[in-house]
């Protein structure tokens, strides 16, 4: 387990490198939280400029239901096999690193997975790392411990991009756009 001294210099060196990215004004929350935001020019797709593929994802993303906890990699995996677009199996650290390629959030899609390959919230994820879906207007939708949940992408960036930088990609590499 990582020392405090450990925890405060990491989230140091990923919020120099979101600052870097301009994804976190540099600015704080009244509650001591770095602000997040999208560079201008940077915006990820909005539902309305998607297609019919990949809003049959997003449809699906609220209509399969919570695998349990620590399953969100198998609930992305449904979730793109219910649109009818195959299965391709792996924990959420397999997507990170099989599809997801990106990081500018410029290229980000409605139905493409958002990952890291290590989460600091759970022991599993810790190791397996943590996986959701855009869903368009800066939405991710994921799996976590209690059901599922519908985050803004910022928070989701900022919160998970603690222990890894968080990507994105098309799971098994289909291009729906």
């Amino acid at each position: 387990m990582p020392d405090s001294a450990d925890c405060d210099r990491r989230l140091d060196a990923l919020l120099a490198r979101l600052r870097r990215r301009g994804l976190v004004t540099g600015e704080r929350s009244v509650f001591g939280e770095p602000i997040p935001r999208v560079r201008e020019g940077h915006e990820a797709e909005a539902l309305l400029a998607a297609n019919r593929q990949q809003r049959a994802v997003v449809n699906h993303s609220y209509a399969t239901p919570w695998p349990g906890p620590d399953l969100c990699a198998a609930w992305v995996e449904r979730v793109v096999e219910a649109a009818g677009f195959g299965f391709y199996p792996g924990s959420a650290r397999d997507l990170y690193e099989r599809d997801c390629h990106l990081d500018d959030s410029s290229e980000l899609r409605v139905g493409m997975a958002v990952a890291v390959p290590t989460a600091p919230y759970a022991g599993r994820g810790m190791t397996l790392g943590h996986v959701g879906l855009y869903v368009g207007d800066g939405i991710v939708r994921d799996s976590a411990a209690t059901g599922l949940r519908t985050v803004p992408l910022e928070l989701w960036l900022v919160s998970y991009g603690l222990s890894a930088c968080p990507r994105w990609g098309w799971v098994g590499g289909l291009a729906l756009a």
